[in-house]
Formats: C-alpha cells, structure tokens, sequence
C-alpha cells in the first residue's frame, strides 16, 4: 500500500459537538482517503485507507456507539469498523450506527462513477439486526409512489411492479429507468426489464447508492430492483425513510449454507420488510459523500493545497436535506 504525503492526506480532525452534525465529517474523511485510490486499479487499499480515516473520525464522536453490521469481509485483515464494535468517545447518546466506507469500492479502483461513503445513526434498538443474513431483494422507489407499493410489488413479475409505478407516476413503462447492480445473478431480472419495455441503469457495484437514486425524485432513476448486501440493504433503508421514499426487502439466500444458517436462527424467510421495520422511529440521521463523479453527487476533486467534496445529509426528524460543499485545506 502507498503511504502519501502529510500534504496530500486529509485534514486533522477535531471532536465535533453533535453526533448527528459529526456524521458528515466521517464519510467527508473517509471519502478524502478513498479519492487518492481512485483509478489505481487496488480495490482493497482503497477501503482499507477509507476504513482506517472513518474510523479516526467517528471515534471522536461525542457517543457511545455500536456498529449493527460492519465491515468485516471488504479487506483481509480485521477491520475497526466490524459488526459489534464500539465506536465514539464512550459518552454521550447510546446509538446504532451503520456505516460503509465505500460503497463501491470496484467504482473507485476502476475510476467509475457513483462511489460514495456512508454512515448512519439512530437511537440503541432502532436498527434490526441481520444476523445470518448476507443478501436481500430489494425494491426501492421514491415518495411519489411509496404509499401506493405493497408488499406484493415485491414478489409479483418485474412487468407486473414496472407497471404499477408507470401508472402512478404518470409515465409510460418506457419511460421508466430501473437501477440494477451488474451481477450474473440478474441476468432474468434484466432480461425481464427489457422486456417489460423499461430501461436499465446497470452499474458495477454501489447498491447504496443505487438507492439514493431510486429514492430521490429528482433524479430520472424510477426503482431500484435486485439482490444486494443485507448490510447495504440496512444503511439504505435509513436514507430512503428520510427521502420519504419506499423500500421493500426479503431475505434471499444465495447458497444453502445461508438459507440454513437463517432458518437454525429463526428468520422467517418470506416475510418482507418494509423502511420502517429496518429503522425505527424519526431519530435518524444519514451522511453520503461523493468518492467519484456520480449523477447524485461530485466526487473528490483535488486543487493543489485544497479538496473539495460533496455531501448529501439527511435527517429524518425535521425533514431537513442538506447538500453541502466544503473545502478542505491540506496544506
């Protein structure tokens, strides 16, 4: 791994009063430690950098914090921000905190769009945990059409949802863009999509922040369909429900292994979850910042002694989205 320069590293960080306001700066410093991989072709440095600087950063938190599912498995060696650990400065609120310091890490070391870092926060016992849970089917779609989706959309034929949030946005079904992670195991979902008439954004990783998109109404991505991490499933469930948008998920085990192991713990396999049942109450807070260029937000742009990033924050209680653009001096 690359050791850069004091110079082209990342400002120092100082506690910061809030935990919610705080937020913010742990995906800015994780995101400013991504951008030096972007384009370099190592997947795992780039998370293990942004791994390392989220984690300097949200421990200065004034919080006793305890991450609901983590990072183990994105690098080799045993990361701080693993499931169970506790993060924050040991007082203050107790809070479940779910984070990622890359989603889309490929993205970054690829020097593709639609990188971003995430965290988010809420009171202790808002957060479900996954448990044996390693892979959801997700459908996430924006406030227009959150309170028309049941728990049906989720399960029916791709047409069958495709042309229910037509009719509720007024559009044709070509008109529709459905965001989907490139994976083999999406080949029929797409195939279906295509078929239904609708267009696929197909991207190579970033589930988070394929959801972002799908939530926000602003932006032309209609749903977000398909199969990712539980863990990312988690984190966006937080954003969508200050987005005011919908998101249905169920377990959907991809070996028998998993389907085992979430039946010896339990888990009811066809019950379907809805934003609320993932997070509860409206104590919730979400911080993304931009790692590469992506349609929601810019990347990490360097110029010389100063960085520049773009933060999307959300907090669910006052219905507040804040975009902010900072500057950081690095010199």
């Amino acid at each position: 791994m690359t050791d850069f320069p004091p110079e082209m590293q990342g400002p120092k960080l100082t506690p910061p009063t809030h935990p919610g306001l705080g937020l913010i700066r742990v995906t800015e410093a994780a995101a400013l430690a991504a951008g030096r991989w972007m384009g370099l072709a190592d997947r795992e440095a780039a998370d293990h950098a942004a791994q390392d600087a989220m984690a300097a950063a949200i421990n200065l938190l004034p919080m006793r914090g305890t991450i609901i599912c983590g990072e183990e498995g994105r690098i080799s060696s045993p990361s701080p921000l693993d499931s169970g650990a506790n993060v924050g400065l040991g007082q203050g609120p107790e809070l479940d905190i779910e984070l990622n310091a890359i989603d889309g890490a490929t993205l970054v070391a690829q020097g593709q769009p639609g990188a971003v870092a995430v965290a988010a926060m809420a009171p202790a016992g808002s957060m479900w945990h996954p448990g044996a849970s390693i892979y959801m089917n997700k459908l996430v779609v924006d406030r227009t059409v959150a309170d028309s989706i049941g728990p049906e959309a989720l399960e029916a034929p791709p047409a069958w949802t495709l042309a229910l949030v037509a009719r509720q946005k007024n559009k044709a079904i070509e008109d529709l863009v459905v965001f989907v992670v490139d994976r083999p195991r999406h080949e029929g979902l797409i195939r279906d999509i295509r078929k239904a008439g609708a267009r696929v954004f197909l991207r190579s990783g970033g589930d988070v922040g394929g959801a972002l998109l799908a939530a926000d109404p602003d932006i032309p991505v209609d749903l977000l369909m398909g199969i990712g991490g539980s863990a990312e499933a988690l984190i966006s469930a937080c954003a969508v429900k200050a987005l005011g948008g919908s998101m249905l998920t169920q377990v959907a085990p991809q070996s028998e292994e998993e389907r085992q192991a979430l039946v010896d713990e339990g888990q009811d396999l066809n019950h379907i979850f809805k934003c609320s049942d993932l997070v509860k109450g409206n104590q919730v807070y979400f911080s993304a910042t931009g790692v590469t260029d992506g349609v929601l937000l810019d990347g990490v742009s360097y110029h010389g002694n100063t960085v520049e990033t773009h933060t999307l924050a959300l907090r669910l209680e006052t219905g507040t989205r804040r975009i902010i653009n900072a500057e950081h001096r690095v010199r």
